[in-house]
């Protein structure tokens, strides 16, 4: 190898090595958890248990998020989950709607606070901040 191609070779492997260190060092983000704070935490309390600020003003009572699994004989009800959170599939069965549409209040958002989100794709940012809200509430269980 020549001398400029080797002194090319090192600073690229340095850059590299520098770029991992930087990447080890930055603190990891829990999404879910930010958008559980920002989204739910105020009617369903910080820990998931329905004591948040607001649910003593609610009508109906505000669920328990850290026992859906063991309601649900163990298994956590992740769709349905998703679905609740989501909000814009009525279920006639499921009787009036409590909770606020995040669904939609997600896609609306994506283009005013994410400027690289293409317009013609909020969807997909509104579904993965609901993905990552429901794992979030996944992580809740049994706390």
């Amino acid at each position: 190898m020549s001398a400029p191609k080797k002194v090319r070779s090192m600073f690229a492997t340095a850059a590299l090595l520098i770029s991992f260190g930087a990447a080890a060092t930055q603190p990891i983000v829990d999404v879910g958890r930010l958008e559980y704070e920002g989204a739910c935490a105020v009617c369903h309390g910080s820990t998931g248990k329905g004591d948040g600020v607001f649910a003593s003003q609610l009508v109906a009572k505000v669920p328990d998020l850290t026992t859906l699994a063991s309601r649900n004989k163990g298994v956590f009800p992740f769709d349905h989950v998703y679905q609740t959170i989501d909000g814009r599939t009525e279920v006639a069965a499921h009787g009036s709607r409590e909770m606020p549409v995040w669904g939609r209040g997600f896609r609306q958002q994506s283009s005013m606070y994410f400027s690289t989100v293409p317009a013609d794709n909020t969807e997909s940012v509104a579904r993965s901040r609901i993905l990552a809200l429901t794992e979030y509430i996944y992580r809740l269980q049994g706390n």
